[in-house]
């Protein structure tokens, strides 16, 4: 078990008023790798789960990483979203880096699939991964259940909340939605298929194809406006279909100057990340949750309020849209 310091230094102490100030942070504890039993998977399933040391009634966040992470990714957002009265569980996907998978292995071409499943997996596990933290499974609240997800975990979290894969023949795959999940965040995720892919993208990824026309729960959509991808001929933009190829009720979050890091969300110390800006960073912790308390619980309006502190400022960061 290891302590993880909490990261809230970057939010002011006025930011998101709405019933209140945000709470100070607590600190938070994490226990990994939990391994979930998951036959004709090829390797057992191995999850962090991570929790603030004291609070009742915790709402939940199962977070899926983009291409390559692990369970060990995007410290700035689950370390802010733990403080902060979330309990995070993050799974370790067979992309990730960690796992070494063949590009040749039968696996590869399902892994999409299999990621879907992996989150299936731990809401269906979910007492074994609390008992992992002693006291745990007594303080979480299990009605309140929410995804979120980065790039290829955006698509992840997208089909959990009802969007599907539109196959060869032009009509949508399989409903693998999920009623457990009550809101979503997707961050940076996959627009349309088709003509708008790149060459490389149509090669390589076919599953890269969604419908989002059956993507009915709450989400927010984040993008970044300079998020040019190799991905899509269409240029930033495409990073916005999430929200206007779905039904509300939606929000989007535009992050101007961000690129697929968003500032850098995926750890304090990456490389990766070629639009380092902790404002940016901030902007997505905080307005990520709030986003999802005020889905979560109905009479909390933190949302409105960090909208509010968005664009009351002189040099806004970004802009939030509504439908």
């Amino acid at each position: 078990m290891e302590k993880v310091a909490s990261n809230g230094s970057a939010l002011s102490a006025t930011a998101i008023a709405g019933n209140g100030v945000l709470s100070t942070p607590v600190p938070v504890i994490s226990v990994s790798p939990v391994v979930l039993p998951a036959p004709g998977r090829g390797i057992d399933l191995q999850v962090r789960v991570s929790a603030p040391v004291n609070g009742q009634q915790l709402p939940i966040i199962v977070f899926a990483h983009g291409y390559g992470s692990s369970l060990d990714g995007y410290a700035p957002l689950v370390n802010f979203w733990t403080a902060h009265g979330f309990v995070v569980i993050q799974p370790t996907f067979l992309d990730s880096r960690t796992l070494g998978l063949s590009p040749e292995d039968s696996r590869t071409p399902e892994i999409w699939r299999f990621r879907v499943e992996d989150m299936k997996r731990i809401l269906d596990n979910l007492d074994l991964i609390v008992d992992a933290l002693p006291g745990l499974k007594e303080r979480i609240d299990r009605n309140r259940i929410a995804a979120v997800g980065h790039s290829f975990g955006a698509q992840t979290t997208g089909m959990l909340l009802g969007a599907r894969v539109i196959g060869p023949d032009g009509t949508p795959g399989e409903d693998m939605s999920d009623p457990r999940i009550k809101a979503g965040v997707l961050l940076c995720a996959a627009g349309r298929g088709g003509a708008d892919l790149s060459p490389f993208a149509a090669e390589h990824f076919p599953f890269m194809n969604p419908d989002y026309a059956g993507m009915t729960p709450p989400t927010l959509v984040v993008w970044g406006d300079k998020d040019d991808s190799f991905l899509t001929v269409r240029g930033p933009e495409w990073f916005t279909d999430a929200y206007t190829l779905s039904e509300g009720p939606k929000s989007l979050l535009t992050l101007f100057g961000g690129e697929h890091l968003l500032g850098g969300i995926s750890g304090y110390l990456v490389t990766e990340t070629s639009d380092e800006n902790p404002a940016r960073v901030a902007a997505v912790q905080r307005l990520t949750w709030a986003y999802l308390r005020s889905q979560l619980y109905a009479e909390n309006a933190v949302w409105l309020a960090a909208c509010a502190e968005l664009t009351e400022s002189p040099n806004p960061i970004g802009r939030v849209e509504d439908k």
